[in-house]
């Protein structure tokens, strides 16, 4: 454990010792930022215009109106974000002939990947804390419900960690950055917009093809409902990439 940790500090280090790791911190804040601020601005004008209403006016409250919105266009920005962020794990390894000396190591294969995943993680949790300051906004505003909060930054956290995951196992089978971002980027896509199946072609089939997207099982979870069945689907994908990944690696040690 203290070899995968290690491997996780160094990933970690490398994110904030590169230009590209500084850019994506500052641009997720900035964004998300300016996302919230516009939203905000709706809802103090959605809210006045309420309570002007002679009439009573339509039900104005912060979960509704601030925090699920937000998640879902932090959730849209992630999935942009985190292929640039998975796509150096490997790649940038075979291409400075460094994953020879990790292979020789004593290190396992298994280690390796973990290591470097949780590297990944590390940097995802740096991210999501660079939002927090919304949160006492929040509270400052209305009275948000705390279970709805946590339940979205729980889902949100867990979505990306499958897209860094999915990032990371592109990552393993080629030596090119750009290439390993954008296959990444095209599978979850893909991933993503199968939760639109049994909309467009309402079928048994449609309807299994919504439930494998990542993002249908977000949509309970920004409710504020944590069911076992959407945590286990997200942790069964993080572990089935990573098992992937790990025999990738280990493929390489025959070769």
């Amino acid at each position: 454990m203290r070899a995968t940790l290690a491997i996780a500090r160094r990933e970690l280090h490398q994110y904030f010792e590169t230009p590209m790791g500084w850019l994506c911190l500052c641009g997720f804040v900035l964004i998300t930022g300016l996302f919230f601020a516009l939203m905000t601005t709706d809802y103090s004008i959605q809210a006045g215009q309420a309570a002007m209403s002679p009439y009573g006016g339509q039900d104005i409250n912060v979960n509704d109106w601030l925090i699920q919105p937000f998640f879902s266009n932090t959730a849209v920005i992630l999935l942009l974000l985190c292929p640039a962020l998975s796509m150096r794990l490997f790649a940038e390894d075979r291409r400075q002939r460094s994953m020879e000396l990790l292979l020789s190591s004593p290190l396992n294969s298994a280690q390796i990947v973990l290591g470097k995943y949780l590297g990944a993680l590390g940097f995802l949790a740096v991210l999501l804390f660079g939002t927090l300051h919304t949160a006492l906004i929040l509270y400052w505003l209305g009275d948000p419900d705390p279970g709805i909060l946590a339940s979205n930054y729980l889902g949100t956290f867990l979505l990306a960690a499958s897209f860094l995951a999915v990032g990371m196992l592109t990552s393993a089978f080629t030596d090119s950055q750009v290439v390993a971002l954008v296959i990444s980027f095209g599978l979850l896509l893909g991933l993503w917009i199968l939760s639109w199946a049994d909309s467009l072609a309402p079928s048994t089939w449609g309807g299994v093809l919504a439930h494998i997207s990542m993002l249908s099982h977000m949509e309970q979870m920004s409710k504020g409902l944590l069911h076992l069945e959407d945590v286990a689907y997200y942790l069964s994908f993080i572990g089935f990439a990573l098992f992937a990944t790990w025999q990738r690696v280990e493929a390489w040690r025959w070769q």
